[in-house]
């Protein structure tokens, strides 16, 4: 067990954690949910899993196959929803189909209701109507764009955190270890920098330039490693007085090696039951652009974009409630992740 090779102060900590079964179900919760759609390919595509034609078994989700490898006439990429494609395979073989057979970007051009068509059960049922959670005003099918939705969310969230956590850290640890000087210009240039409007400057710079994953993760990285900063220094200005460190400095220990090796370690016990609320701010953040028409570039899967979508079609209340439900529901669950991390590293609680 995991939890026997921790040390004794590990195992308090993990106990904490536990004992606070929202925040441990949440857990439980959100990694389920993260795992599932990070193959998003294999429960939401409008390309089979597997296809074997003539004796030879075909994977359309990694590889792209030309019409003519099926028996077809074109040398285009095949398109499975054709029936024409789909008869060529069955006479040959057969197809492995997820259990949705929409990608974040396919359109339903066989609903006999004009888009935003409704979820099939609120609908009559007819020929085209498959579409769990109905279709947007572009005819793309909900379901699959909430669960493609949800993964880039999570993972901008989770790289936005990462980087952010590696800078904050650093520039936390420097500023509160050295003082003097390098503490108060660094200050007074967080006091300048945290006060710049930063919405309306990534919204300024995301219309100047084609938006896409990595370019709005370098602008909300130049704000978003501020929010470690002061968390980071306050540790640091206590620790670096302990008795241990005193006195290895006083022994002729390196400066940077006191700070990785003694005092960095106790900064980091408040650092981390930050880090579920910076994710869920990071989150927020690009739900937001995505939302005002700055943030992912069109056509990608976004919850702020079919929260969009929702306010401009108040006939259709099923895409404005998609998007809020799963979103309500991730930024939720960080939420009481977040508070039992901080259960979980108070060192005033007792073991459960």
């Amino acid at each position: 067990m995991i939890i026997e090779r921790l040390s004794p102060l590990g195992q308090r900590r993990w106990q904490n954690f536990k004992s606070n079964r929202r925040g441990w179900w949440s857990l439980w919760i959100f990694l389920i949910l993260f795992v599932l759609t990070l193959g998003a390919e294999f429960i939401s595509n409008d390309k089979p899993i597997v296809a074997k034609f003539d004796g030879e078994l075909y994977w359309p989700v990694f590889k792209s196959y030309p019409e003519t490898a099926f028996g077809g006439d074109f040398d285009t990429e095949a398109d499975y929803r054709d029936e024409f494609v789909q008869e060529l395979i069955n006479e040959k073989g057969w197809m492995i189909w997820p259990p949705i057979r929409y990608s974040y970007d396919t359109i339903n051009l066989v609903s006999p209701v004009p888009a935003p068509a409704p979820p099939f059960w609120l609908a009559e049922p007819a020929e085209g109507m498959d579409n769990w959670l109905g279709t947007d005003d572009k005819g793309r099918d909900v379901l699959a764009r909430v669960i493609y939705g949800f993964r880039i969310s999570v993972l901008f969230g989770l790289t936005l955190t990462l980087f952010s956590s590696i800078i904050g850290i650093a520039a936390g640890a420097v500023q509160g270890f050295l003082g003097g000087w390098v503490d108060l210009l660094a200050q007074r240039f967080m006091e300048i920098w945290s006060g710049l409007p930063m919405l309306y400057l990534l919204i300024i710079l995301a219309s100047i330039v084609e938006p896409n994953f990595w370019w709005l993760l370098g602008l909300m990285l130049l704000f978003s490693w501020m929010s470690l900063v002061g968390v980071v220094r306050a540790e640091v200005l206590r620790a670096r007085n302990f008795d241990y460190v005193r006195a290895a400095s006083a022994l002729g220990v390196q400066r940077w090696t006191v700070l990785r090796r003694h005092v960095l370690p106790n900064a980091m016990v408040a650092t981390l039951t930050f880090l579920p609320f910076i994710l869920n701010s990071s989150i927020t953040t690009l739900t937001s652009l995505d939302f005002l028409g700055f943030g992912m570039p069109p056509g990608s899967a976004s919850l702020g974009e079919l929260l969009s979508q929702g306010k401009n079609n108040l006939q259709a209340p099923w895409l404005g409630i998609s998007g809020f439900v799963v979103l309500a529901l991730m930024l939720s669950l960080l939420i009481f992740i977040g508070e039992a991390a901080r259960d979980a590293f108070d060192p005033r609680k007792a073991i459960a």
